[in-house]
């Protein structure tokens, strides 16, 4: 699995954090199909951000697929492939936080989760369009993160 990070990660920018970066040191996957990763320091201004501890959480968890699958047969009589299976690969993002103004570290987590899901057969068939697109997709949000950040807390476009 070639999925994996190089510590320091360095964040993007985002409203309120300057210089954002994260030391990360491989932790315990769920599964063997899974990397993870747990923020161990910050770095940079992060006024409020915390590594990770027991409470309050702050790992990267990527999965690939426990199985491949293979692009479907073609119909006898059409040529044409009309069930194709997808192999999906996950990432997600557990990050401790606090949901009232008591600061009672309740620790709740937010999930954030992006799936990609591909034709199967794609990935040797198109490999330059399926990096084509991951390259646009991750481009755009690296893009907008601070955007994104400043949507989601404030709830306005």
């Amino acid at each position: 699995m070639t999925m994996s990070l190089t510590s320091p990660v360095t964040g993007t920018a985002q409203t309120g954090l300057t210089s954002p970066t994260y030391t990360v040191a491989v932790d315990v996957a769920p599964d063997l199909n899974s990397r993870q990763y747990v923020v161990t320091a910050i770095g940079g201004t992060q006024s409020g951000v915390l590594s990770s501890s027991i409470l309050m959480p702050f790992t990267i968890t990527m999965f690939r697929p426990k199985q491949y699958k293979v692009q479907g047969t073609p119909n006898p009589v059409t040529g044409v492939i009309s069930n194709v299976p997808k192999n999906v690969h996950k990432i997600i993002v557990r990050k401790g936080v606090d949901i009232d103004s008591t600061g009672d570290n309740h620790g709740n987590r937010v999930l954030i989760s992006m799936t990609i899901e591909t034709p199967a057969g794609s990935e040797a068939n198109s490999p330059n369009a399926v990096r084509a697109a991951l390259s646009l997709m991750i481009g755009a949000l690296s893009q907008i993160s601070s955007g994104i950040g400043d949507t989601i807390t404030s709830g306005q476009f």
